[in-house]
Protein backbone atom coordinates (compact mmCIF):
# COMPACT_ATOMS: atom_id res chain seq x y z
CA UNK A 1 0.00 0.00 0.00
CA UNK A 2 0.99 3.24 -0.82
CA UNK A 3 1.98 5.14 2.05
CA UNK A 4 1.73 9.41 2.48
CA UNK A 5 5.37 10.61 1.12
CA UNK A 6 7.48 13.22 2.97
CA UNK A 7 8.03 16.78 2.02
CA UNK A 8 10.80 15.95 0.04
CA UNK A 9 8.92 13.23 -1.95
CA UNK A 10 5.96 15.19 -2.53
CA UNK A 11 7.34 18.29 -3.67
CA UNK A 12 10.06 16.60 -6.20
CA UNK A 13 8.76 12.66 -7.00
CA UNK A 14 9.66 9.58 -6.59
CA UNK A 15 10.54 6.59 -9.24
CA UNK A 16 10.82 2.98 -8.21
CA UNK A 17 10.94 0.83 -11.02
CA UNK A 18 9.90 -2.21 -8.90
CA UNK A 19 6.96 -0.76 -7.72
CA UNK A 20 5.08 1.78 -9.32
CA UNK A 21 2.60 1.71 -7.04
CA UNK A 22 5.04 3.64 -4.71
CA UNK A 23 5.42 6.35 -7.65
CA UNK A 24 4.98 9.93 -6.46
CA UNK A 25 4.33 12.50 -9.31
CA UNK A 26 6.40 16.21 -8.21
CA UNK A 27 4.39 18.94 -7.64
CA UNK A 28 7.80 21.57 -7.91
CA UNK A 29 9.24 22.71 -11.10
CA UNK A 30 12.62 24.24 -10.73
CA UNK A 31 13.99 26.08 -14.03
CA UNK A 32 17.49 26.62 -14.30
CA UNK A 33 19.28 29.91 -13.46
CA UNK A 34 20.06 32.19 -16.97
CA UNK A 35 22.00 35.35 -16.85
CA UNK A 36 20.34 38.63 -18.20
CA UNK A 37 22.65 39.66 -19.99
CA UNK A 38 25.80 38.95 -21.90
CA UNK A 39 28.38 36.68 -19.45
CA UNK A 40 32.32 36.83 -20.05
CA UNK A 41 33.97 33.59 -17.71
CA UNK A 42 37.01 34.21 -16.40
CA UNK A 43 39.61 31.97 -15.39
CA UNK A 44 41.36 31.87 -11.37
CA UNK A 45 44.61 30.42 -11.25
CA UNK A 46 45.69 28.28 -8.34
CA UNK A 47 48.03 26.41 -6.68
CA UNK A 48 47.88 23.46 -4.42
CA UNK A 49 50.42 22.25 -1.67
CA UNK A 50 51.29 18.51 -0.93
CA UNK A 51 51.64 18.58 2.82
CA UNK A 52 53.07 14.82 2.43
CA UNK A 53 54.85 15.29 -0.59
CA UNK A 54 58.36 13.66 0.44
CA UNK A 55 61.07 16.79 1.45
CA UNK A 56 63.59 16.75 -1.38
CA UNK A 57 60.41 17.45 -3.88
CA UNK A 58 59.96 20.89 -5.04
CA UNK A 59 56.99 22.76 -6.31
CA UNK A 60 53.22 22.51 -6.12
CA UNK A 61 51.06 19.56 -5.57
CA UNK A 62 48.86 20.87 -8.08
CA UNK A 63 48.41 23.09 -10.54
CA UNK A 64 45.04 24.27 -12.31
CA UNK A 65 42.40 26.92 -13.17
CA UNK A 66 38.94 27.36 -11.86
CA UNK A 67 36.32 29.28 -14.89
CA UNK A 68 33.64 31.17 -13.23
CA UNK A 69 31.58 34.34 -14.03
CA UNK A 70 29.35 36.98 -12.20
CA UNK A 71 26.30 37.60 -13.64
CA UNK A 72 22.85 39.07 -12.68
CA UNK A 73 20.27 35.64 -12.62
CA UNK A 74 16.64 35.14 -13.39
CA UNK A 75 15.37 31.93 -11.23
CA UNK A 76 12.24 30.62 -11.18
CA UNK A 77 10.23 28.00 -9.73
CA UNK A 78 6.33 26.88 -9.10
CA UNK A 79 4.66 24.61 -7.22
CA UNK A 80 1.16 23.34 -7.66
CA UNK A 81 -0.41 23.84 -4.30
CA UNK A 82 -3.53 21.82 -5.11
CA UNK A 83 -1.46 18.80 -5.97
CA UNK A 84 0.17 19.35 -2.71
CA UNK A 85 -2.18 19.39 -0.70
CA UNK A 86 -3.64 15.80 -1.63
CA UNK A 87 -0.08 14.52 -0.67
CA UNK A 88 0.79 16.63 2.83
CA UNK A 89 -3.11 17.69 3.75
CA UNK A 90 -2.37 20.37 6.62
CA UNK A 91 1.09 19.91 6.57
CA UNK A 92 1.32 21.83 3.20
CA UNK A 93 1.19 25.74 4.08
CA UNK A 94 4.37 25.05 6.18
CA UNK A 95 6.14 22.96 3.17
CA UNK A 96 5.16 25.90 0.82
CA UNK A 97 6.82 28.03 2.93
CA UNK A 98 10.21 26.38 3.12
CA UNK A 99 10.10 25.40 -0.30
CA UNK A 100 10.29 29.55 -0.67
CA UNK A 101 12.58 30.12 1.81
CA UNK A 102 15.07 27.58 0.65
CA UNK A 103 15.04 28.47 -2.96
CA UNK A 104 15.45 32.32 -1.79
CA UNK A 105 18.49 31.69 0.71
CA UNK A 106 20.27 28.55 -0.28
CA UNK A 107 23.44 28.11 -2.48
CA UNK A 108 24.85 25.34 -4.04
CA UNK A 109 27.95 24.30 -1.72
CA UNK A 110 30.27 23.64 -4.19
CA UNK A 111 33.09 26.10 -4.43
CA UNK A 112 31.82 28.21 -1.50
CA UNK A 113 35.46 28.18 0.01
CA UNK A 114 36.51 29.79 -3.39
CA UNK A 115 33.94 32.18 -4.21
CA UNK A 116 31.91 32.65 -1.31
CA UNK A 117 28.55 33.10 -2.65
CA UNK A 118 26.79 34.06 0.05
CA UNK A 119 24.66 36.10 -1.83
CA UNK A 120 20.57 36.85 -1.78
CA UNK A 121 18.34 38.29 -4.44
CA UNK A 122 18.05 41.91 -5.31
CA UNK A 123 13.97 40.93 -5.79
CA UNK A 124 11.40 38.66 -4.83
CA UNK A 125 8.13 38.11 -6.53
CA UNK A 126 5.52 35.58 -5.37
CA UNK A 127 2.28 34.67 -7.25
CA UNK A 128 -0.72 32.59 -6.48
CA UNK A 129 -2.49 31.97 -8.87
CA UNK A 130 -5.56 29.44 -10.20
CA UNK A 131 -5.53 29.31 -13.70
CA UNK A 132 -1.78 28.06 -14.95
CA UNK A 133 1.90 29.01 -13.58
CA UNK A 134 4.04 31.77 -15.81
CA UNK A 135 7.37 31.88 -16.44
CA UNK A 136 8.62 35.45 -17.11
CA UNK A 137 12.22 34.33 -18.14
CA UNK A 138 11.00 35.70 -22.12
CA UNK A 139 11.85 39.01 -20.54
CA UNK A 140 15.29 38.22 -21.17
CA UNK A 141 15.37 36.98 -24.74
CA UNK A 142 17.38 40.23 -25.47
CA UNK A 143 20.09 40.48 -23.09
CA UNK A 144 19.82 43.39 -21.24
CA UNK A 145 22.47 46.42 -21.07
CA UNK A 146 24.31 48.05 -18.25
CA UNK A 147 23.47 51.48 -19.62
CA UNK A 148 25.62 54.32 -20.67
CA UNK A 149 29.10 53.29 -19.78
CA UNK A 150 27.74 50.50 -17.12
CA UNK A 151 26.71 53.41 -14.78
CA UNK A 152 22.99 51.90 -13.50
CA UNK A 153 24.73 47.89 -13.59
CA UNK A 154 22.41 45.17 -14.33
CA UNK A 155 20.21 45.15 -11.39
CA UNK A 156 17.84 47.91 -12.26
CA UNK A 157 17.96 47.12 -15.42
CA UNK A 158 17.04 43.66 -15.63
CA UNK A 159 14.25 44.38 -13.23
CA UNK A 160 12.76 46.78 -15.56
CA UNK A 161 12.75 44.23 -18.22
CA UNK A 162 10.85 41.88 -16.07
CA UNK A 163 8.54 44.42 -14.99
CA UNK A 164 7.73 45.46 -18.51
CA UNK A 165 7.27 42.05 -19.62
CA UNK A 166 5.34 40.90 -16.76
CA UNK A 167 2.62 43.89 -17.41
CA UNK A 168 2.84 42.99 -21.39
CA UNK A 169 2.22 39.24 -20.18
CA UNK A 170 -1.00 40.25 -18.20
CA UNK A 171 -2.55 42.08 -20.79
CA UNK A 172 -1.93 39.99 -23.65
CA UNK A 173 -2.53 36.74 -22.39
CA UNK A 174 -3.31 35.73 -18.82
CA UNK A 175 -4.87 38.16 -16.29
CA UNK A 176 -3.09 38.96 -13.65
CA UNK A 177 -2.79 36.74 -10.18
CA UNK A 178 -5.02 35.78 -7.30
CA UNK A 179 -2.13 36.92 -4.99
CA UNK A 180 1.00 38.84 -5.92
CA UNK A 181 3.49 39.53 -2.84
CA UNK A 182 7.23 40.99 -3.54
CA UNK A 183 10.31 41.78 -1.36
CA UNK A 184 12.46 44.34 -2.52
CA UNK A 185 11.67 48.22 -4.34
CA UNK A 186 12.89 46.86 -7.98
CA UNK A 187 9.49 44.65 -8.54
CA UNK A 188 6.77 46.95 -6.28
CA UNK A 189 4.79 47.61 -9.40
CA UNK A 190 4.12 43.74 -9.26
CA UNK A 191 2.62 43.39 -6.19
CA UNK A 192 2.34 43.83 -2.87
CA UNK A 193 5.90 45.13 -1.06
CA UNK A 194 6.78 43.07 2.02
CA UNK A 195 9.43 42.26 4.06
CA UNK A 196 10.55 38.44 3.78
CA UNK A 197 9.10 37.15 6.63
CA UNK A 198 5.92 39.02 6.20
CA UNK A 199 5.51 37.80 2.77
CA UNK A 200 5.90 34.05 3.93
CA UNK A 201 3.45 34.57 6.43
CA UNK A 202 1.07 36.46 4.36
CA UNK A 203 1.25 33.66 1.72
CA UNK A 204 0.98 31.12 4.49
CA UNK A 205 -2.23 32.27 6.02
CA UNK A 206 -3.73 32.64 2.06
CA UNK A 207 -3.04 29.07 1.76
CA UNK A 208 -4.14 27.60 4.87
CA UNK A 209 -7.17 29.91 4.07
CA UNK A 210 -8.03 28.25 0.76
CA UNK A 211 -8.18 24.21 2.33
CA UNK A 212 -10.31 23.27 5.22
CA UNK A 213 -9.06 19.85 7.40
CA UNK A 214 -11.32 17.89 4.71
CA UNK A 215 -8.87 18.94 2.12
CA UNK A 216 -11.98 20.01 0.16
CA UNK A 217 -10.65 23.95 -1.68
CA UNK A 218 -12.69 26.90 -0.46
Amino acid sequence: MRQSPGVDIALFGRMVADDPSLNTDACAQVAHSISTHRVSNEYDYFTAVDDLSPEDSAGAGHIGTVEFNSSTLYRYATVAVHQLYKELKEDTAKAVQGFIRAFVCSMPTGKQNTFANRTLPDALLVTLRTDQPINLVGAFEKPVNAGRNNEDGFVSASAKALVDHTKKVYGDWLKEPDLALVTGDLLSELGDKQPFENLLDILTKEIENRFDIGGDEK
